[in-house]
């Protein structure tokens, strides 16, 4: 395999993946704008930056659905 240069790469890494499985531990790999991989072994190399996420949670964005919009349906 062909190791991939990637713009950043986030070690060591607690995942929380949104899908309701158990956290786990991995490096994920960016290129550009756009996750590349997320890799369970461990054994990405260095990116052009390298971030150790050691101790951190990563998780997918979160989107806010907070509303008082059913209030207004008896006004």
């Amino acid at each position: 395999m062909i190791e991939e240069k990637f713009s950043i790469v986030i070690k060591n890494a607690s995942v929380l993946d949104g899908t309701g499985a158990p956290e786990f531990i991995a490096d994920i790999g960016i290129i550009g704008a756009e996750i590349a991989i997320v890799d369970k072994t461990c054994s990405l190399s260095q990116g052009k930056e390298t971030i150790d996420a050691a101790g951190y949670i990563v998780t997918p964005g979160f989107v806010d659905i907070h509303t008082h919009y059913d209030g207004q349906v008896c006004w």
